[in-house]
């Protein structure tokens, strides 16, 4: 991995060591900017003090980790989903995991807390289960159950949620070429009259995400463009 000083154009990166085994997944910046959370193929999740280029914490599992999502009010707990469908509620200080949560899922693509932090959406590959109610569920983080799971029930999966910044919704990448919007508070409604469309995503793992204001959303696209909505519209 590297790390880019943004003070000019000339910027060198800074590298630091490696300590993963196998290719990097994920990285997430903590919200202090001083660690990173990284995970990967060789099935671990390792929290590295950037300032330092020490590893301070290794959580190891018996998947392939893909996603690995912080908390938005307690940077020491994050989520940890991988291959096998496995979601964890990992804490950094003791490096244990605190909660599990398990529905017998395939292969977990994306996952995001709701604003206050006492939820979080998973997206899953259901492709093989012919379970299209399982492509996006909401979970209680407490009580390790869910909440609904009978959110988006077309038959595409969704490699990609993304909750805006400000208002009760979060949009979902759907692999039938659209960008979906959902309410974040129950029954977690699905918007029938609004919808993104007009990228490609076919089935890559195209990503979308909201504008730090809040007032767009960007999208990849399998065409090698990136495609930019006005939220508000």
């Amino acid at each position: 991995m590297e790390c880019m000083e943004q003070k000019s154009e000339e910027s060198m990166p800074a590298k630091l060591p490696v300590f993963h085994n196998a290719a990097v997944k994920d990285v997430k910046w903590s919200q202090q900017g001083h660690f990173l959370l990284s995970c990967g193929y060789d099935c671990t999740s390792r929290l590295i003090d950037v300032e330092k280029g020490l590893e301070t914490q290794v959580f190891r599992q018996d998947q392939i980790v893909g996603v690995i999502k912080l908390h938005p009010d307690d940077s020491n707990l994050f989520l940890s989903e991988g291959s096998k469908g496995q979601i964890k509620l990992c804490d950094a200080r003791t490096g244990k995991v605190v909660h599990d949560y398990n529905q017998n899922l395939g292969l977990i693509l994306d996952v995001e807390f709701t604003m206050n932090g006492k939820q979080f959406i998973s997206s899953s590959d259901v492709s093989q289960s012919n379970a299209s109610e399982n492509a996006i569920i909401v979970w209680d983080v407490s009580r390790e159950v869910p909440l609904s799971n009978q959110v988006y029930v077309e038959a595409y999966t969704c490699p990609c949620v993304s909750r805006h910044q400000f208002d009760s919704i979060f949009v979902s990448q759907s692999n039938g070429n659209y960008v979906v919007i959902f309410t974040t508070t129950p029954p977690y409604r699905l918007n029938k009259y609004k919808q993104y469309e007009g990228h490609v995503v076919s089935g890559f793992p195209i990503k979308c995400n909201f504008s730090l204001d809040g007032k767009k959303l960007a999208s990849g696209s399998s065409d090698c463009s990136i495609y930019i909505y006005d939220y508000q519209l």
